[in-house]
């Protein structure tokens, strides 16, 4: 059996029943994109990881030094935010072909601490070591929060409304003129898509304020595409899930380069990956002023994108007036 056989996740179930028993200060384990463990502080800690490999996340003769150290922050950064919490040490492990130029380096650090800074956390150390061929930069980050706006992505009852921040598919659009560079599209159309590709934004503050509003039952952001990511709240929570994909919010650029290339943006947003938008439920007599708060606070939208449903009824995309049952479709590292 080869790990393509099981895929990234079922790689992941396996090795955890090989693991020893959890400790009592451990709230939340293998399974979630972030551990979350009790502090005698009385803040809970939050813990969690990511790395960028050379040719699978990025493209190193297409995408600057900087870029790529300012995404390894905030996808590590966007974890944490779905937490409700704060990002507070980072450390930096760098596999390094011995060819590689210092100066090419050094942009790498440059673009960590433009996005360290822009989050308000700090590079507390790290590792080096080298690589026979291939870059990969990886990275720890640990935060807190405070046990009363910690949000898990357990918590979606029936009848919650499912809501998400941002638009979804500028990531995808973003890869689609990254390996098709003849693609003509308008210049402000480009700029958007590849930036949401190769400096992505966590949305840090919008996940602090949906927590501080005690409103969302549960969350996670979106990094595998809406539809997997959708799959994992709504098996963590134990519920199904019915997603309207004629409101999912797509912006101009994504729909823009869509047409040009004759692609499904609702394809792109339903399973496109890599958007870092928040992902939450909340009951209906409250998700519409968690939403204000988030608009006022920080500019950013939040849309109604479908409702959690009891767990025999599964995740159901719904379109023009169409159900389709569907299993989550998104990134697997090994199936992919």
């Amino acid at each position: 059996m080869r790990v393509s056989d099981v895929g990234e996740f079922g790689l992941i179930d396996r090795l955890s029943k090989l693991l020893p028993r959890s400790q009592q200060d451990l709230l939340v384990g293998v399974g979630d994109d972030v551990a979350v463990l009790r502090s005698p502080e009385g803040r809970h800690l939050l813990l969690t990881s990511d790395a960028q490999v050379e040719g699978v996340h990025f493209l190193k003769e297409r995408t600057s030094a900087e870029e790529i150290g300012r995404k390894l922050v905030a996808v590590n950064v966007s974890d944490i935010a779905s937490k409700g919490g704060q990002p507070r040490h980072l450390l930096v492990s760098l596999v390094l072909p011995p060819e590689i130029e210092v100066g090419w380096v050094e942009g790498l650090y440059t673009g960590i601490r433009r996005d360290a800074e822009l989050y308000g956390l700090d590079v507390a150390g790290g590792n080096v070591a080298s690589s026979p061929d291939r870059l990969v930069v990886d990275a720890f980050l640990m935060g807190d929060v405070a046990p009363e706006f910690l949000v898990q992505r357990s918590g979606a009852r029936p009848g919650d409304i499912v809501c998400m921040t941002g638009c979804l598919g500028d990531a995808a659009a973003g890869l689609l003129l990254l390996v098709n560079t003849g693609l003509e599209v308008a210049r402000d159309h480009a700029e958007v898509v590849r930036a949401a590709l190769v400096t992505p934004t966590a949305r840090l503050r919008e996940g602090q304020v949906i927590a501080a509003e005690r409103g969302a039952t549960a969350m996670m952001d979106i990094s595998d595409g809406l539809l997997s990511d959708l799959g994992h709240l709504s098996r963590a929570s134990s519920v199904g899930a019915r997603l309207w994909a004629d409101l999912l919010p797509i912006s101009d650029a994504a729909r823009a380069v869509a047409r040009l290339s004759g692609r499904d943006p609702v394809e792109w947003a339903l399973s496109g990956g890599e958007d870092y938008e928040l992902l939450f439920s909340a009951p209906p007599d409250r998700a519409a002023a968690v939403a204000k708060s988030v608009r006022n606070a920080t500019g950013t939208p939040v849309t109604v994108v479908g409702e959690v449903r009891p767990t025999e009824e599964g995740v159901v995309v719904v379109r023009e007036g169409a159900e389709f049952s569907l299993s989550a479709e998104g990134w697997d590292h090994f199936r992919r």
